[in-house]
Formats: C-alpha cells, structure tokens, sequence
C-alpha cells in the first residue's frame, strides 16, 4: 500500500477507531477530522479541529489521532495538526452521526 492515496484513506479508517470521550462516536464521523495527507514515503498528515477551542478532550484527541495513525500499516511517520479554521459545526458530522445526535 504505498500510493498516497491509499495510505490516506487507510489512516481515515484507522481514524474511525479514535471516539470523542464527550460525544461518544468516532472523530471521523463527527466531523473533527478535516484532511489527512500522506506522501510516497509514509509520512502522513493528519489536519483535525475539536468541537471547540477550551475543549478538554483535545490532548486525548490529537494523542489518539497520531497513535490511531502511526499504526497503520505503511505508515513510516505521523503528524497532526490542529486548527480553527473552519470553526467546528454539527454540518461537518456524517449523515449517520447527525441522526444519532439529533441533528438529522
């Protein structure tokens, strides 16, 4: 699995395994995770937001992410970025995840 586009959609999926401690489901669905980036050698980057800024779930969050993403197969070196812009909203979150919230 060495083309960059794989490995990405690789990481999504392994991103799947990384749920938010106050929302219950995982950063994928709810919409925290914005790119994920790799290149021919491995090394992937992770792009990703919280629900808001003073969010204290964000260490256990970004820790995670990295982890989830280090350990996927191909994977040589994993980064996460963190940022606000866009903000976070409920019209990031999956089809599936605004039901279950309440926000379909």
């Amino acid at each position: 699995m060495n083309a960059p586009k794989q490995l990405a959609e690789a990481v999504r999926e392994s991103l799947r395994s990384v749920i938010d401690p106050e929302i219950g489901l995982n950063i994928v669905d709810v919409g925290l995770v914005y790119d994920v980036d790799a290149d021919g050698s491995g090394v992937v980057t992770v792009t990703m937001t919280t629900t808001t800024q003073g969010c204290p779930a964000t260490g256990y969050l970004r820790q995670g992410a990295e982890e989830a993403a280090a350990r996927t197969a191909g994977v040589a070196a994993a980064k996460v970025n963190l940022t606000y812009d866009p903000p976070w909203g409920p019209e990031l979150m999956s089809e599936t995840a605004r039901e279950i919230l309440g926000f379909g």
